[in-house]
């Protein structure tokens, strides 16, 4: 049992603890119910849980979003207007997005998905030093399509390597968050 201000009460039985809580006007929350014997606090649950809504949210801040853009191709393209999209494609992976390329078939054209695929192959293909294949072509229905991510640089992956390790020291030293049981004061 820890109190309001991170003293150790010691061990004792939950109707005391909860006692002890409604005397402050605040509430018993089970910290670490897993631990021999469980852990208990008394504080203000409704701040506690304020206070890792707002750990969440400045979390949340710092999360990169990527989003996925779509480049649609016909069988028929021509070369300029490959070329056009092309570097569409290639402006998207440069500014961190994914980039969904996509053929629609209409009508007989589904009797010439080997042309469809010729066309993602080689898109792939004349952006492969800028892209790596999340997927491959696939076939869904009457459409064809293929997703590309940004390959990362070395500087992003160093960047990431470094985020990565301190997090894990940070868990590492941090409890884990509470699977919180409160028993509320008596009004």
């Amino acid at each position: 049992m820890i109190d309001d201000e991170g003293q150790q009460l010691g061990i004792m039985p939950p109707y005391e603890a909860i006692k002890k809580a409604r005397e402050k006007n605040l509430d018993l929350v089970e910290i670490s119910p897993t631990a021999q014997p469980p852990v208990c606090r008394i504080m203000d649950y409704g701040k506690y849980l304020y206070q890792q809504e707002k750990k969440e949210r400045e979390a949340k801040k710092h999360q990169k979003t990527i989003t996925v853009k779509e480049v649609k191709f016909r069988i028929n393209v021509d070369d300029h207007d490959y070329e056009t999209k092309k570097n569409h494609v290639l402006r998207f992976l440069d500014e961190g997005d994914k980039v969904k390329a996509t053929i629609f078939f209409r009508g007989r054209e589904m009797t010439r998905t080997g042309l469809g695929r010729q066309i993602l192959e080689r898109l792939i293909k004349d952006v492969e030093p800028h892209s790596i294949v999340e997927f491959r072509p696939r076939q869904e229905g009457n459409t064809l399509h293929a997703i590309l991510a940004p390959k990362k640089t070395e500087k992003e992956r160093e960047k990431e390597k470094h985020r990565e390790e301190k997090h894990k020291a940070a868990a590492q030293s941090a409890p884990s968050a509470p699977a919180a049981q409160v028993a509320k004061p008596a009004s």
